[in-house]
Formats: structure tokens, sequence, C-alpha cells
């Protein structure tokens, strides 16, 4: 499997390049949806974060979301790509935050899902209900209630075969209790509110209306605190509208990445 620094990485397409970086869960397979729209124009590259999928499991005693932005510049690096454009849903779009603030003349663009600049007391909420069931519930039932959190009632009733089937590939591959604990420590630790006037790379802050983990105020904060920046509401979607309303999400990305 091709690894640069330890990071699991694949590259599709040609063109400008894109980083699409996953939420918590931390899998490039996440983007699947989005990759035939995203690659048709650019080179597309996935990976997974340390510490899940394909990656490197080891992760030190205390991880920071400053971690994960090193990480995205490993692989600019480590790819020759001089500088990229970070699509970051979630945990993902925080950690592209953290890469544009410690280095500014690598993220060309910034197209931030679902993401925030600081800990909201409702995925606060959210992050301790899915760790006491993590805790004192198991695996299985982390991942049988992942969905509530990502996706609208309505789609999930409709996908509930696909979701059963998903339930099982990522059981298969979980990452262990001990890398979610540490990586959910990392975002609710996350604070660059009072920088975000410091972020220089064009923004796209895309948030659903309908998020049920993270509220579209949060995205409302990072456009309204980093200049120039873009907000984009879908009306619908959750969380993971990227995988609910792919149509809709990719046309949104495209059309600023076109700007």
């Amino acid at each position: 499997m091709p690894q640069i620094d330890g990071l699991y990485w694949e590259s599709h397409g040609e063109g400008p390049p894109l980083i699409l970086s996953a939420g918590l869960g931390g899998s490039g397979n996440y983007w699947l949806p989005n990759l035939p729209a995203l690659a048709a124009e650019h080179r597309v590259i996935l990976y997974d974060h340390r510490g899940t999928g394909r990656s490197d499991r080891a992760l030190p005693e205390t991880v920071t979301v400053e971690q994960m932005g090193d990480d995205i510049l490993a692989l600019i690096d480590g790819l020759g790509l001089g500088s990229a454009t970070v699509i970051g849903h979630a945990a993902g779009g925080v950690a592209g935050l953290a890469t544009a603030l410690k280095a500014p003349d690598r993220i060309d663009r910034l197209v931030l899902v679902n993401a925030w600049s600081k800990l909201d007391p409702h995925f606060a909420r959210c992050f301790e209900a899915r760790l006491e069931l993590l805790r004192h519930s198991g695996p299985r039932a982390y991942v049988r209630a992942q969905p509530l959190f990502l996706f609208p009632a309505n789609w999930i009733s409709e996908h509930a075969e696909r979701l059963a089937a998903e339930d099982e590939h990522h059981l298969a591959h979980f990452a262990g209790a001990e890398a979610y604990e540490k990586r959910i420590a990392a975002l609710a630790a996350f604070d660059i509110d009072a920088k975000l006037s410091q972020i220089s790379a064009p923004t796209l802050a895309l948030a659903a209306a309908d998020d049920m983990l993270v509220p579209s105020n949060c995205s409302k904060r990072l456009a309204e605190g980093i200049i120039g920046a873009e907000l984009a509401l879908m009306d619908w979607g959750g969380h993971g509208c990227n995988v609910t309303d792919p149509d809709g999400f990719n046309a949104r990305v495209l059309e600023f990445l076109g700007s």
C-alpha cells in the first residue's frame, strides 16, 4: 500500500490538486460518492487519517488538531505538490484550518464542510453521548448509532440495507476505542475562533441546515470570521451531506473551485 510518513494515500484524476480529508472516522473512502465529479478536472488525493483505516494506527499519548494538519502538510510535501486545495469534512475541515494557519502558502483554497472554529455545546453533548456508548456498550453499539448523527431520518430508512452492510465493514476496520477517545479530545480542545481573520486562503464554508451533529451556525461563524469567505447552506442532507446529496454537494464545491 502506498504510504507517506505512515499515511495511506491514493490519487485519482489529473489537474489542480485536491486533498480530501474525512471526518472523525478518518477513512478516505468516505469521499467515494464525490470522487468521479471531483476527479474529472482535478487530481484528487484521498487518505486515511493517522490512527485509522490503512494508515499507521499508532497515535501519540495526546493527539491535537495541529498534528492532523501536519499530516496534510506531509502529504503535500511527500507528493511534491507545493500547495493544494483542501476539502475537509468536520474533523478534516478543522485540520484544514490548522494547516492554513500554520502554512498559508501551502493552501490554495479551503472547503470546510460542517466544520467549526471552536467547541459548540451541542456537538460537545453529541461527543459525550457517543463516547458513553463506546465505553459502556462497545464498538457495535457505537457503530450502529453513528448514522443517527450523520444522516437525516428518512434517508436512513430508505438506505437501511446499505447501512447494515456498512456497519459490518466499519466494525471489521474499527480503529479502536483509544483512537476515538484521543481524536475526540483533540477536536474538543480545538479553538481558533480568535484567529479566523488570519486565514488568507479563499474559503467556502458549506453546511447542511439539518445537520444533527454540528449546528449550521458554526459554518456561519467561519464565513463571518474568515475575510472574504463564502457560505453555502444546503437545505437538506445532514452531517454527511456529501453522501446523502452528492450531486448538490459536488455542484456547490465545483462552482467555488471554478470561481
